[in-house]
């Protein structure tokens, strides 16, 4: 039975017909999960996710990312989120039999280590890429920290200068000789950090997630015009880094500050472009096309939209541009960085 998202009515006020359903589309970034209370789609497994994809839209694979999702209940706490991939790749399995449709769901898989382990992560790492069965891609270590108790870390043993740190450095050394790469979730006056730390590993590829987490609640209520300007420079910086390239969504969470979730509709595909295109025309110009992915960041992102207005605001943003240009944003570079074939 499929669990039905808490604010599906009010999702329901504003529907719009599907912009060049033909468009082949690689969702670079989505959660599979159940039992998470806090959020507006409390589960979001294989029948969750088709009831999205399918929605009009030419999705043709999807990329998972780590969310603390079926940890192992038994064995060491180091190895514990190798649960996860288990249980993803058990999803992708059944997904690539072609039962539930053309859709490849989580073709690609990255998981959760602890990089502040140093060189003992490594055999955690084995044990993901042995569990992945051919699709473990990459490692996310959320470093989002802000001083600030109105804004949410990535969990109470999160230090504020995570990517700078010598023992995650340590593990960090571990992934490029794996051919695995990192995600990047920080919050935007950390990007630097992340900056530096690819500048340190050029041989790891790195993967900006939700442009770098420009933050709108606590001290960053109504401020985003103040640190506009310091987030621009700080993208280019990082794009100056050959080795990172960056996903293009993760902006409609909470923490971003739109407050789309408050209002009496869900904004239209046109509003939630205009809103946030800065965002995205800034990033699209320094890392180009060929470095950027459009990603959907659900069900989290679910909270502000649906999956079919959020594709579509994409498609309105990329209007003008050339068929290859959108072919890399909402497909090819997503395929090629996570090595989906």
């Amino acid at each position: 039975m499929t669990d039905i998202p808490t604010n599906m009515d009010w999702l329901k006020r504003t529907t719009e017909k599907v912009l060049d359903p033909k468009l082949p589309i690689c969702d670079a970034h989505h959660h599979l999960w159940d039992f998470r209370t806090e959020r507006v789609a409390q589960r979001y497994l294989l029948d969750e996710i088709l009831l999205d994809v399918n929605c009009g839209h030419n999705i043709v694979s999807t990329v998972f990312i780590e969310c603390g999702s079926m940890y192992r209940s038994t064995g060491s706490e180091q190895m514990k989120p190798v649960g996860e991939t288990e249980f993803v790749n058990g999803i992708a399995a059944m997904s690539a039999s072609g039962l539930y449709g053309k859709t490849k769901v989580a073709a690609g898989i990255v998981g959760s280590a602890d990089l502040m382990l140093g060189d003992a992560v490594g055999p955690i790492l084995d044990a993901h890429i042995e569990a992945g069965g051919g699709r473990f891609r990459g490692i996310r270590h959320r470093a989002t920290w802000d001083p600030s108790d109105d804004v949410p870390n990535s969990q109470p043993t999160t230090i504020e200068n995570l990517y700078l740190d010598t023992k995650f450095r340590q593990g960090f050394s571990n992934l490029a000789s794996r051919n695995l790469s990192f995600e990047g979730w920080c919050y935007h006056p950390q990007i630097p950090q992340l900056t530096d730390l690819a500048r340190r590993f050029p041989d790891t590829t790195i993967i900006l997630n939700h442009f770098g987490g420009p933050l709108g609640i606590g001290p960053y209520k109504g401020k985003q015009d103040e640190y506009f300007p310091i987030w621009k420079q700080s993208i280019a910086d990082l794009a100056s880094c050959p080795n990172v390239v960056a996903k293009l969504g993760g902006i409609n969470m909470e923490v971003n500050g739109f407050g789309w979730h408050d209002n009496k509709l869900p904004p239209s595909s046109e509003e939630l472009m205009q809103a946030t295109r800065r965002f995205y025309e800034h990033t699209i110009e320094q890392f180009g096309p060929q470095r950027c992915m459009f990603e959907s960041n659900f069900p989290v992102d679910m909270v502000s939209c649906s999956y079919n207005i959020l594709w579509n605001s994409f498609k309105r943003l990329t209007s003008n541009y050339s068929a290859t240009e959108k072919a890399d944003l909402f497909h090819d570079t997503a395929n090629r960085i996570y090595r989906l074939g």
